[in-house]
């Protein structure tokens, strides 16, 4: 009885409790594909091994890896498979053989029982069997689908080149069963070379030793070789699918199947990638620029007037030598006259004035090219357009800065204030050079203690660099370089705000850059010609004789070098091809003779309208004109030998009563109307000339003055400011407009009496003259 009590309580505790239990529990729902029946969402249904149509490349006793499979279910959604079992079609295990555990791929036949405690799939044996297996990855159920896997020799080169024509003779890879594969039809194959009888047929071949035209495509083809490349080493037909990467993107992209498309001019070295080994297998050229046409929309001119502070767009139009026009191009837009009318595609003159803009195709943010090609092709060499002429009409004010190399002070003169000499300002030592930057913010004074510096804004001394001392020669464009000569170290610096980026030695007289800041030329002592490129470095180039000045080209595809014969150099090299294992490579003289050879010359200009090389001479005293009737030569650098320059010299004209000792300076106006000469010496004259009508005249220095030995226009051509010996002072010359040609005298009223305080002696001769423009307040 008391058993039978307990039953029955210890059934009221537990019955109520289970059947608690019981009413909570749910059952899981299952979730089919389709409708209440088959695969479940989330199982695999299929797994896949890539890349399925190129599969895998091995050598022979090489050790590979089967890509991990990807599995997904009904749906297409990823799904985890633990443990995967591989096989391989290759029952014998002679070609491919396969761990089937882990996948990993042994090109031959993996050890097996090997003894001595050496595990089984750790190393393999070479059968040196070539063929093709298929590897099959299963899992739950599933199996993937048939990877296939090629073993062949060792590839030891692989060489760029056209589709093969004929696959008996010259095996490539479109002559491959694999390169058929992807077009999803069969060939026949010859069994003794595993090669198809006839090639792929290809609609568009991509031709060796030349470029395509952006946008086309061609079809890329390789020779692999097992050893030095020949007939009987060619593998091409076994080693599978080759994929195909450049080394910038920017100039070409590859699809799939090694079809090349050409994207921007420029050439690049392309690797071809087969058996777990990349082979720099060539290189791919996109055609360059072969002309540029710069010109003002709608209209095709090529001269404009624009009001400052006006934009302007203006049209480049850019062709191949296919003409094919060419877009999306990083062009470089640049000025002569930086200051007033900076470059730009579109123009917004800041002062009045007057520029040439070209447009530049430069390396190597344009047309690049490895320094092994340069040349090339065209590749790696600026393409420049025409000269575009700007005018900004008007007037503006100056603000002159006057010195000495036998003074210690520097005298700022603003014409824009009612008093317009400011009161002169000490150096730490005597300059021996000044230069200033285009934005009229900085001005650079040379001296045997170092680089001095001046704010040109404040008008104060701002530092000392005693790194670099000598002569200041140049200042670059974009004001980022400057280029120093230090005649006691014999080393020429160029330097920059973190100090100096680079030197060479020698000892430099005159330097002038580029419009775009990327080349400079500079003469020095001997008959060396050194040119610093951001591109190719420096460059020393012997020249017949010791240069004294230097005139870059407008457009700036040269430069004019002064001495007893003038001479000049072109920008485009000249490059020489040879072939070593089928890979062309080019060896490039660079800045080489431009083809002229005329009157001798102490100091040159170029003027902005490109149809003027301006020389003088102190012995005899005379100016050549040297006419450029075809103005400078753009566009494409010539496929073969150098640059040349259609120069004709005018007959030299007499600097009538002029006796000079040396000739300073030849200042042309910046629309090119005029051109001063400055001396040293006697006569107490400024010749000036007219470069369209090659007339020679003098403007008579009043007062006491006996030579211009040094000048600067304003930035509106409106006067030359000449600094002249005899009284020390800086004339004005000035242009009256009233009459036709243009007049241009001295008036004495306009002096400007400095007063600098010499160092030496008894006079300090105003020999240093810079000046930036100022809003006109007239």
């Amino acid at each position: 009885m008391r058993r039978f009590v307990c039953l029955v309580v210890l059934l009221l505790f537990t019955i109520p409790f289970g059947i608690s239990v019981t009413g909570c529990a749910k059952k899981s729902s299952v979730q089919y594909c389709s409708g209440n029946s088959g695969p479940v969402i989330g199982q695999a249904t299929a797994i896949t091994l890539s890349p399925r149509v190129y599969g895998v490349s091995i050598n022979y006793g090489a050790i590979g890896a089967t890509p991990h499979p990807a599995a997904t279910d009904c749906q297409g959604n990823s799904v985890t498979i633990q443990n995967y079992t591989y096989g391989s079609s290759d029952t014998t295990h002679t070609i491919v053989d396969v761990n089937p555990a882990t996948g990993a791929l042994c090109a031959g036949t993996w050890n097996r029982n090997s003894g001595g405690g050496v595990a089984d799939y750790t190393y393999c044996n070479a059968t040196n069997k070539s063929g093709t297996a298929y590897i099959v990855a299963s899992g739950e159920g599933q199996s993937s689908n048939p990877l296939p896997v090629y073993v062949h020799p060792t590839v030891t080169s692989i060489v760029l080149g056209p589709p093969s024509q004929d696959c008996l003779t010259d095996p490539a890879t479109n002559c491959s069963p694999a390169a058929y594969s992807t077009s999803q039809t069969s060939c026949t194959v010859d069994p003794n070379t595993g090669c198809c009888t006839t090639p792929l047929a290809t609609t568009t071949n991509y031709v060796a030793n030349s470029c395509l035209s952006q946008n086309t495509t061609g079809q890329l083809a390789a020779r692999v070789y097992d050893g030095p490349p020949s007939l009987q080493n060619n593998i091409s037909c076994r080693v599978g699918h080759l994929t195909y990467s450049a080394q910038s993107d920017k100039i070409v992209t590859f699809d799939q199947n090694g079809v090349a498309t050409a994207v921007n001019p420029g050439s690049t070295v392309i690797t071809a990638s087969v058996a777990n080994a990349g082979s720099t297998a060539g290189f791919f050229s996109t055609c360059p620029p072969y002309s540029i046409d710069l010109s003002v929309p709608l209209t095709g001119a090529k001269t404009v007037t624009v009001n400052p502070n006006n934009p302007q767009p203006l049209n480049a139009v850019v062709k191949d030598k296919n003409g094919v026009v060419l877009t999306g191009l990083d062009l470089e837009f640049v000025s002569t006259t930086p200051t007033t009318i900076p470059g730009g595609s579109t123009i917004t003159p800041l002062f009045p004035g007057s520029a040439g803009i070209t447009a530049i195709c430069q390396p190597p943010s344009c047309n690049p090219s490895p320094f092994n090609q340069i040349g090339l092709f065209g590749n790696g060499t600026p393409i420049v357009s025409n000269n575009l002429t700007v005018n900004a009409p008007g007037k503006n004010s100056t603000v002159l800065y006057i010195a000495s190399t036998n003074s210690q002070y520097i005298v700022p003169v603003d014409f824009s204030q009612p008093n317009a000499t400011i009161a002169p300002v000490r150096l730490p030592f005597v300059p021996n050079s000044m230069v200033i930057d285009n934005a009229g913010a900085t001005i650079y004074l040379g001296s045997d203690n170092g680089l001095m510096t001046f704010n040109a804004s404040s008008n104060g001394f701002t530092s000392l660099d005693p790194t670099t001392p000598g002569n200041v020669l140049a200042v670059s464009p974009d004001d980022a370089t400057i280029v120093v000569s230090d005649p006691n170290r014999k080393l020429v610096y160029l330097t920059s705000s973190k100090g100096i980026t680079s030197q060479y030695g020698g000892v430099g007289t005159h330097a002038e850059f580029s419009p775009d800041s990327q080349t400079v030329y500079i003469t020095t002592t001997t008959n060396k010609l050194l040119v610093y490129s951001t591109l190719t470095g420096w460059s020393s180039i012997t020249i017949p004789a010791a240069a004294t000045d230097v005139a870059v080209t407008v457009p700036s595809v040269g430069a004019f070098l002064s001495g007893p014969t003038t001479t000049a150099r072109g920008q485009c090299p000249i490059t020489t091809t040879t072939t070593s294992n089928g890979l062309p490579s080019s060896t490039n003289e660079f800045y080489p003779d431009a083809g002229v050879s005329a009157p001798k010359s102490d100091m040159l200009a170029a003027t902005n309208d490109g149809q003027h090389i301006l020389g003088a001479t102190a012995s005899p005293a005379a100016l050549t004109d040297l006419f450029l009737p075809d103005g400078v030569p753009t566009g494409a650098c010539p496929s073969t030998g150098a640059l040349h320059f259609n120069a004709t010299p005018n007959a030299p004209s007499t600097l009538a009563g002029v006796t000079a000792t040396a000739i300073t300076g030849v200042d042309p106006a910046s629309d090119s109307s005029i051109a001063f000469v400055t001396y040293t010496g006697t006569g107490g004259v400024l010749p000036a000339y007219t470069p369209q009508t090659g007339s020679m005249s003098n403007i008579a220095l009043t007062g006491s003055a006996i030579a211009p030995v040094a000048g600067v226009f304003s930035a509106d051509n409106s006067t030359f400011f000449v600094g002249t010996s005899g009284d020390n002072n800086v004339h004005l010359i000035t242009r009256s407009i009233s009459g036709t040609p243009s007049t241009w005298t001295d008036d004495p009223a306009k002096t400007i009496k400095p007063n600098l305080t010499p160092a030496t002696g008894t006079s300090a001769v105003p020999n240093l003259l810079v000046q930036k423009p100022r809003k006109s307040t007239s």
